[in-house]
């Protein structure tokens, strides 16, 4: 296979070379989902000569089902417009923002974070093509205001009774917000009138507030636009042009609307009337045709961009403090706790091990991850002490340290395994320890873990459940106007999790949209036993949301 492995799984290549025939891949379900591939930025010809805009209102796939395009995507094509700076603005969350944030870094690219959030959902109107409540659209000014904004989409997530369900908290909202946001007017949903417009300068302050000019094509949009910059000259309040943007590029318009006609459970007939145009990015120079009636409209985009654009790396969190004996720091106590398994484990050869043991022990302290080795040895103790059988697996097994703790039962002095493969000097990141427990007994360490940390500084990693062939071609041909039972026939057709195979007869219309769907974002799942602790309270680092599955919560 040498550096030339196919974009398959082992199995399905095995199943095609013996000529079997591929075995099911079983769906889309989060046990065969695989882990997100390094990004590797495509060359992007950028313009030349630009007129100067800023992007400020955007959705990517991670508004689930209410944006077409990657967050990869909307940077490439941000890129090749010649844009200043992007705002990603999914709804109710920061899912896409990762993705983001390390695509906008490889292109030079200046980020924005900020989201857009959904007031009064009503937890019955799932299905409704155009779900009621009002939308506040909140741009981080700086690193604190993306920490504050993340409490306020966690605490309106657990206020909420159900997944998917926030409960915003407008008090809530202008405590965490006030100074830390910049708020824009926002869509058709947003604050359109004088009263709306008028409360948030009083909540947010004026300062913090702006009006959004938009031009989607609708008949009406330049005479609502007269109406906000009117309203904006009166109240003193400045303006702002933005797309609205919901795909990348003009082609994405039809993906959109399928994704659309998804989300209200109907077929793109039965959303005639409900769907309008998709509105895409666009260059500086389009902007500011679009928006010369408005001066400054456009430029004003780019001073906004340059007083609230940062890093997303800056908000990176730090491991929680653990409890340890009094006289001791994590350091000193691991030292200690090593020091007792290795006068168990390694009495035969004490000295050969000692050098080892204190190399590695070098490292871990170099690097200051000793309180990430008794987080993993405090959740391995627990679960010996109530009998649950578990066992540390992978590239762990290649430390002493964690031998000698109990984490592993593996003796690498005795293999001789490196320990450079585990934790190397050279390395930035935190050692890979996967800890495999008791699948009928898993739920007692998980749940002890919340109760130890607390609700706030725990959390399960929430799966992203990406379409794949079977659900892509089961969607799209939903999204048409297919039977079910035409729509079973074709997906059950599909064997390969990767790709649509030619030989899969379906019509070309749902395999050009199924393709299209690939990949993309679907819902989120639950990983099994994956968990995030942190200093400061998860929520305030990325947002923590219910899980269907009761006592757990997800990031």
């Amino acid at each position: 296979m040498g550096y030339h492995n196919p974009p398959i799984s082992w199995r399905e290549l095995e199943a095609r070379l013996s000529g079997t025939g591929v075995v099911p891949d079983g769906g889309d379900g989060p046990g065969f989902s695989r882990g997100r591939d390094p990004y590797l930025p495509p060359p992007v010809p950028a313009p030349e000569v630009t007129v100067p805009y800023a992007e400020l209102h955007a959705h990517s796939n991670f508004s689930f089902l209410d944006g077409a395009s990657s967050p990869e995507a909307l940077v490439e094509e941000a890129v090749r417009l010649g844009l200043a700076a992007l705002a990603l603005t999914d709804h109710d969350g920061f899912g896409g923002t990762p993705r983001f944030a390390e695509a906008a870094s490889e292109h030079g690219l200046r980020t924005i974070h900020g989201s857009e959030l959904r007031l009064g959902l009503d937890p019955l109107a799932g299905s409704d093509p155009d779900p009621s409540g009002q939308h506040l659209l909140v741009l981080a000014r700086d690193v604190e205001g993306y920490h504050r904004l993340c409490t306020a989409i966690t605490e309106a997530n657990l206020r909420g009774s159900q997944k998917g369900q926030p409960v915003y908290d407008l008090d809530e909202l202008v405590d965490l917000g006030r100074g830390h946001w910049l708020v824009l007017t926002g869509c058709r949903k947003g604050a359109r009138d004088a009263g709306a417009i008028s409360q948030l300068t009083e909540l947010f302050g004026r300062e913090n507030v702006a009006v959004e000019l938009t031009d989607q094509g609708h008949p009406h949009d330049s005479r609502r636009n007269d109406a906000l910059a009117g309203l904006a000259q009166e109240l003193r309040l400045p303006t702002v042009a933005t797309g609205n943007v919901h795909a990348a590029r003009p082609r994405d318009a039809r993906l959109a609307h399928a994704f659309a006609a998804v989300r209200a459970r109907r077929s793109l007939a039965e959303m005639e009337g409900w769907l309008t145009p998709v509105p895409f990015l666009r260059s500086g120079a389009e902007m500011a045709q679009l928006f010369r009636r408005y001066p400054g409209a456009v430029a004003r985009s780019v001073e906004f961009a340059e007083q609230i654009a940062f890093d997303l790396r800056q908000a990176k969190p730090e491991l929680p403090d653990q409890e340890v004996p009094a006289g001791h720091t994590p350091m000193t106590w691991l030292r200690e706790l090593v020091r007792r398994g290795a006068d168990r484990l390694y009495a035969h050869n004490r000295s050969e091990a000692e050098e080892r043991l204190q190399r590695e022990l070098a490292v871990i302290e170099s690097k200051d991850f000793a309180g990430y080795f008794l987080i993993v040895h405090d959740i391995v103790a627990e679960a010996r002490r109530r009998q649950i059988l578990c066992q540390g697996r992978g590239s762990a097994a290649n430390s002493a340290v964690c031998y000698a703790l109990g984490i592993t039962a593996v003796d690498s002095i005795f293999y001789r395994l490196p320990f450079e493969r585990f934790l190397s000097a050279s390395r930035d990141e935190e050692p890979d320890i996967d800890v495999d427990f008791d699948s009928e007994r898993r739920e007692e360490i998980i749940q002890w873990v919340y109760e130890m940390h607390g609700r706030r500084n725990a959390a399960q990693v929430a799966n992203v459940i990406s379409y794949r062939p079977r659900s892509a071609v089961r969607d799209m041909a939903k999204a048409l106007g297919y039977s079910v039972g035409q729509q079973d026939a074709w997906s059950k057709q599909v064997d390969s999790w990767s790709r649509l195979a030619p030989e899969v007869d379906i019509p070309d219309s749902v395999r050009q949209l199924a393709e299209e769907a690939m990949r993309a974002p679907r819902h989120r799942g639950i990983h099994s036993g994956g968990m995030v602790l942190t200093k400061r309270p998860v929520g305030e680092v990325v947002p923590i949301e219910r899980a269907r599955m009761p006592g757990r919560t997800v990031v």
